[in-house]
């Protein structure tokens, strides 16, 4: 049975019973897949046209989905209203890692019928239609790393998330007779990913124990999103369902090396069948001179927009020397020290993103890089030479923000990112991540406590 359905086919299969319960769902502000279960029937006879009602409050949440102050969008004060999730039928997949299930993402609109501008799916399909505009389709890749427990999530959560069980007992890059242990997981995280239209490439070991990279096979932006964020959500149903952990924090423990989110990125003809980056001869590993102008415009933009490729406190400990995450923005062909690698032949030649990290949201992240990619285009900014040797030890070259609190300061004086995204947007997720900040600096941490309780 095919993974991706067209309405007629899901109906078909409702009718007979072989699916039950679709979720209706949409990526929330962190890129967490919010909804609905709807059965069947219902879904046929009132949603499919229709939508279904959620909660506004909740592109105003927090990670613990408490409602947060100050936000523009909803309060407490205009009585957090309803909005409308309205499905869009080109994305039913059936999930066959849950029994009779199928899944359809949807846009959200307010209950006068506006999109809601700050809704992440929104976000990249306002970039997506400003490339279309000039004529360009985007597509993307994600490779996205985890690291594999032996722990359930409840187990892990009892333990205060200290000293977990990787599933591997040590550096695990390429390597097969370790990743074999993690096997079991990996293989039905692959497998299901398959079954429901989310293509994959690849899976190998990485550089940390239980440390594992799945790459997605490359496709339409928006279309790449909806794939990278269910395959998040899926990864960490299936192991849960294997009674085991997973997680894309960026840097789950100081001493291992951190989860990354490598972000591919192409400009394509408007059918989307010619690539418009490969060049020939000489300039075969620096591509066109619209190429050139995306590479630039990733460059100037990557600190003003950081905050969307690195959206928590937790982001910034990603960025170590010689950890193979970046700490400076540079380009090189096949160099991993910088914060832009240049890899692949002919068609497949493309620009690596290497600054996200595995827990950013994947709509904001994409939305990011066409956003960069476009005022490169736009300002005809010049291509940037490659770097050859050891960025990491380049204190000439700029760095990639240390904290969130930069990031957040970069954002905040980028009239580039206004201009793309406009104000509303900017100011939404500036707010919000001053309140992540703020809720971080009020913590006591077992850092604290070791160091002081007892000598100070």
């Amino acid at each position: 049975m095919p993974g991706r359905l067209e309405l007629k086919q899901l109906e078909q299969l409702i009718k007979k019973g072989e699916v039950d319960t679709v979720l209706v769902v949409f990526p929330d502000t962190f890129g967490r897949l919010m909804g609905k279960r709807v059965v069947g029937s219902y879904f046929l006879d009132h949603v499919v046209d229709d939508g279904v009602h959620a909660c506004i409050y909740l592109f105003t949440v927090d990670m613990e989905m408490e409602p947060l102050p100050g936000f523009k969008l909803t309060s407490w004060e205009r009585g957090y209203g309803d909005m409308q999730m309205v499905p869009d039928p080109a994305t039913i997949r059936l999930i066959p890692w849950l029994p009779k299930t199928a899944l359809i993402f949807c846009d959200v609109y307010t209950e006068e019928g506006e999109p809601i501008e700050e809704a992440p799916r929104w976000v990249l399909k306002r970039q997506l239609a400003r490339a279309a505009s000039m004529g360009y389709v985007v597509k993307t890749a994600a490779e996205l790393e985890l690291y594999c427990f032996k722990e359930s999530f409840e187990a892990a959560r009892a333990k205060r998330h200290h000293d977990l069980t990787p599933v591997s007992g040590y550096l695990e890059d390429y390597h097969i007779l370790q990743t074999s242990k993690e096997e079991p997981l990996i293989r039905a995280i692959r497998n299901g990913m398959e079954a429901a239209d989310v293509p994959v490439e690849t899976s190998k070991g990485e550089w940390g124990r239980g440390q594992e990279e799945i790459n997605l096979r490359y496709a339409e932006a928006l279309e790449m999103a909806d794939r990278t964020v269910l395959y998040k959500h899926g990864a960490k149903e299936i192991a849960h369902l294997q009674g085991c952990a997973v997680t894309f924090m960026a840097k789950y423990d100081r001493a291992a090396a951190g989860s990354s989110f490598h972000l591919h990125s192409s400009l394509w003809d408007k059918a989307g069948r010619k690539p418009l980056f490969a060049a020939t001869g000489r300039s075969a590993r620096t591509g066109t001179p619209l190429f050139g102008q995306w590479l630039a415009g990733q460059m100037a933009m990557a600190r003003e927009l950081a905050y969307f490729y690195a959206p928590s406190v937790n982001s910034y400990k990603r960025y170590q020397a010689g950890s193979f995450a970046p700490t400076r923005i540079a380009v090189g062909w096949d160099n991993r020290t910088c914060g832009f690698r240049l890899c692949g032949e002919g068609g497949g030649f493309r620009v690596e993103n290497r600054i996200p990290g595995a827990d950013a949201n994947p709509y904001l992240a994409f939305a990011a890089t066409i956003a960069a990619g476009l005022h490169g285009v736009t300002s005809r900014l010049k291509a940037p030479k490659l770097y050859e040797g050891n960025a990491y030890e380049d204190a000439t070259l700029p760095q990639v923000p240390k904290t969130m609190r930069e990031a957040i300061a970069e954002l905040e004086r980028s009239k580039v990112a206004r201009v793309a995204f406009g104000d509303r947007v900017v100011d939404h997720y500036l707010h919000t991540a001053r309140l992540e900040q703020q809720a971080f600096d009020q913590v006591v941490t077992d850092w604290e406590l070791a160091r002081y309780f007892e000598r100070i």
